[in-house]
C-alpha cells in the first residue's frame, strides 16, 4: 500500500506502508517483507498471522486473492485491520516467517506456541 499523495515518479521507501495495518512503512526500523507488486507485510502483522494461522489453526477461508501472492487458495487467510482489508494465505505467513527469520538485517523470530 502506499502512502496517500505520493509522487508515482518518485516513490520512496517511506511512501510503501504495510498493506496489513497501514502504519509501518519499509523505510522505518521495523521489520518488513515484500510480497508481489511492492505489497509489504510488517513483522509486527507477520507475528499475528503466524500465530493464528500456523501455531492456533484459525483464519477463515475467503473470496479475496492473497496480497502478497496474489493468488486464491481454498485455506484459512488472516485479514489486517484496514480498508481496504488485505488476505494473507497461510503459506505466504510460513514463508515470510521463514524468510524473515533468516533474515540478518532483521532481529525477528517465529513466534512460538505458550
Amino acid at each position: 500500500m502506499h502512502r496517500e499523495g505520493i509522487d508515482d515518479n518518485n516513490v520512496l521507501p517511506e511512501d510503501i506502508l504495510c498493506d496489513f495495518c497501514g502504519k509501518a512503512a519499509w523505510a522505518n526500523d521495523v521489520a518488513c517483507i515484500e510480497g508481489h507488486q511492492g505489497s509489504i507485510v510488517c513483522g509486527n502483522c507477520l507475528s499475528v498471522a503466524y500465530s493464528e494461522l500456523v501455531l492456533a489453526g484459525a483464519g477463515a477461508p475467503t473470496e479475496e486473492k492473497c496480497r502478497m501472492c496474489l493468488e486464491h487458495r481454498e485455506e484459512p487467510v488472516w485479514q489486517g485491520a484496514i480498508d481496504p482489508i488485505a488476505s494473507i494465505c497461510r503459506r505466504c505467513t510460513k514463508q515470510s516467517s521463514a524468510a524473515l527469520n533468516k533474515s540478518k538485517k532483521w532481529d525477528w523470530s517465529k513466534p512460538i506456541e505458550s
